[in-house]
């Protein structure tokens, strides 16, 4: 039997093994985020001091102008695709308490 076993595992490719294990981790995945944690855990703080306090405070204002005017500084020294990705991660950093909404809504 273990023969056969061998054999078999032997025939199965590199490629199919590891889409096998990411699809498996996947279903695992799943399965893991379904579970919601109690009201009043530490997640909850430690969500309320990353996303209220930093990121749609001060903290967050002040990283979206920063990003902003590194884009429009790399737009200046012809560096128009990392001045497009700054422009961009400044505009979500400025918009952060709206995504935030949006992505409660739908979560």
């Amino acid at each position: 039997m273990r023969q056969r076993v061998r054999f078999l595992m032997s025939r199965i490719g590199k490629r199919t093994k590891i889409a096998a294990l990411t699809l498996g981790l996947l279903g695992l995945a799943t399965t893991v985020w379904s579970y919601a944690s109690p009201a009043g855990g530490w997640a909850q703080d430690v969500y309320n001091v990353a996303v209220t306090n930093v990121l749609q405070g001060p903290i967050g204002f002040v990283a979206g102008v920063g990003s902003m005017a590194a884009g429009a500084v790399f737009g200046l020294q012809q560096r128009i695709f990392t001045g497009i990705v700054c422009f961009a991660a400044g505009a979500v950093l400025m918009n952060a308490e709206t995504l935030v909404t949006a992505l409660g809504a739908l979560f």
